[in-house]
């Protein structure tokens, strides 16, 4: 279990800047859900091609997760986010001149690798940033990046789309981000202070093999990145096809947009509220459960037939809310479990390579099933069974040693 041991003046007012950067990260995912429909008519993009343009970006984190972690470590933690938030800004601008959707889903893939490259320094560097007593929160706040960034583009990116004619609203909105990263890139690399020159060198001698083979044999990363999965996936594929499933609902396209951007919102709520709850001694098993357990219930609930639009949007709320306690709960697990200090970036690469993995999968699947029934009624026991699995890993998570250790310096201390 790895200890706080700071190398750098403490920055917490930067510690936003990198918070800022992941949700502009999460901006380049959630984009395209609204834009969807309007692809499907200009481009002529199927449902299924639809779950792999969902899921393509997560192409570079299930194949590169665990090698860009000790990347990351190696180059540095801010520069790793400011090359990141240069890669989305030209895969953004290339996406917007896609003739087709094969040269949109290529540019998803290259979204996925600036992606990456953003979001595996950012726990390590809000770690360097802040003080242990903020700690908590502020990995709270960091798990709410993507559910806020998801969010933002499911509100605005209809607004935005709407623009211009549908066949160039929709690169409006892709070039607008592409900026946005470019203005992030440049804000990072003014306002965030870097490791020192010591520290990424001792980070450079460190054993490549050493640091991935001690990654691997934690039993906690294996269990920290399968429960990533399972929640990733399912959260993902659900928020991701709401607008879809509210189309052939037959709810107003206006609608669609903002019903599906605050059911993406609520999950900054779990999130931020882990964080605290965790300050406050309350067990990570305890909230692991309350959101795997409330997701599976809630999505049973708002895909079963013959319930209310009503109740099933509530459901889909709790789902999204409540889910939120499982990201932060993670996230905060990574930094306190990991096996050494210089192993936290890629016990975090892990965890992304596997949440990658989930929502690679989660998508095409719910929409295979989709397809194959002809109806979304199915997607609840697809995403039920994932939070049993969820479950499992938790319980399992929870027998770790290390884990029972932070449990005591929690009773103790009021802090995990």
């Amino acid at each position: 279990m790895s200890e706080f041991k700071p190398d750098t003046t403490l920055n917490p007012r930067a510690a936003w800047y990198v918070i800022a950067a992941g949700v502009v990260a999460a901006l380049q995912v959630g984009k395209l859900p609204p834009a969807l429909p309007v692809l499907g008519q200009v481009l002529g993009v199927s449902l299924l091609q639809a779950g792999f343009l969902l899921s393509l970006v997560q192409l570079a984190g299930m194949a590169l997760g665990l090698v860009t972690g000790l990347a990351v470590q190696r180059v540095g933690l801010k520069r790793s986010m400011v090359s990141g938030l240069c890669v989305l800004a030209l895969a953004g601008a290339l996406g917007a001149m896609a003739p087709n959707a094969y040269g949109l889903l290529a540019t998803r893939v290259l979204e996925g690798l600036g992606f990456l490259w953003v979001v595996l320094p950012a726990p390590a560097l809000v770690r360097r940033l802040v003080p242990p007593e903020k700690l908590n929160g502020m990995l709270g706040m960091w798990g709410a990046y993507m559910p806020l960034g998801a969010s933002l583009a499911l509100l605005a990116g209809p607004c935005v789309i709407s623009l211009g004619a549908p066949q160039w609203g929709w690169r409006i909105l892709w070039w607008l981000l592409a900026a946005m990263a470019g203005v992030l890139a440049l804000l990072v690399a003014w306002r965030v202070p870097a490791e020192s020159p010591a520290t990424i060198g001792a980070s450079a001698h460190s054993s490549s093999g050493r640091l991935i083979g001690a990654t691997l044999r934690s039993r906690a990363a294996w269990l920290l990145a399968m429960a990533f999965a399972m929640y990733s996936g399912q959260w993902l594929a659900v928020v991701g096809f709401l607008p879809s499933i509210y189309a052939q609902a037959g709810v107003a396209g206006a609608w669609a947009g903002p019903l599906t951007a605050f059911a993406a919102a609520v999950n900054i709520i779990g999130n931020v509220a882990a964080g605290r709850l965790l300050g406050r001694g309350v067990r990570p098993l305890a909230l692991l459960g309350t959101g795997f357990l409330v997701m599976a219930g809630g999505a049973l609930l708002a895909f079963a037939p013959q319930v209310s639009p009503v109740l099933q949007y509530l459901a889909i709320l709790g789902f999204s809310m409540l889910g939120g306690l499982v990201p932060a709960t993670l996230f905060s697990l990574a930094v306190r479990l990991a096996p050494g200090t210089d192993t936290v970036s890629t016990t975090v690469g892990w965890m992304q390579q596997w949440s990658a993995l989930g929502q690679f999968a989660g998508p095409p699947l719910v929409a295979w099933v989709a397809a194959t029934t002809g109806s979304w009624q199915w997607t609840g026991w697809v995403t039920a069974a994932s939070s049993a699995l969820g479950l499992v890993l938790a319980l399992q998570l929870q027998r770790l040693p290390a884990m029972r250790a932070v449990g005591r310096i929690a009773a103790r201390t009021g802090k995990i």
